[in-house]
C-alpha cells in the first residue's frame, strides 16, 4: 500500500501554499490588530472580502 500524495493533491498542496504565501500570511498582523479591538468584536476585516474573492479565483 502507498502512502505517497498523487501528482493531483501535489499541485493542489502546491497552489494552497502559494496562496497562503501570497496572500494569508501579509495580512495576518492587520488580522490581529484589526480583532484586538474591542469596537470590532463579531466583525470581518475589510480585506477579508478581497481574499474570499481571491480565494474562488474570481479576481
Amino acid at each position: 500500500m502507498s502512502f505517497a500524495p498523487s501528482e493531483k493533491v501535489v499541485a493542489l498542496r502546491e497552489r494552497l501554499e502559494r496562496f497562503m504565501d501570497e496572500h494569508i500570511y501579509p495580512v495576518e498582523h492587520a488580522y490581529y490588530e484589526f480583532v484586538e479591538d474591542q469596537n470590532n468584536l463579531w466583525q470581518y476585516p475589510p480585506f477579508f472580502e478581497d481574499l474570499k474573492r481571491d480565494a474562488k479565483g474570481v479576481r
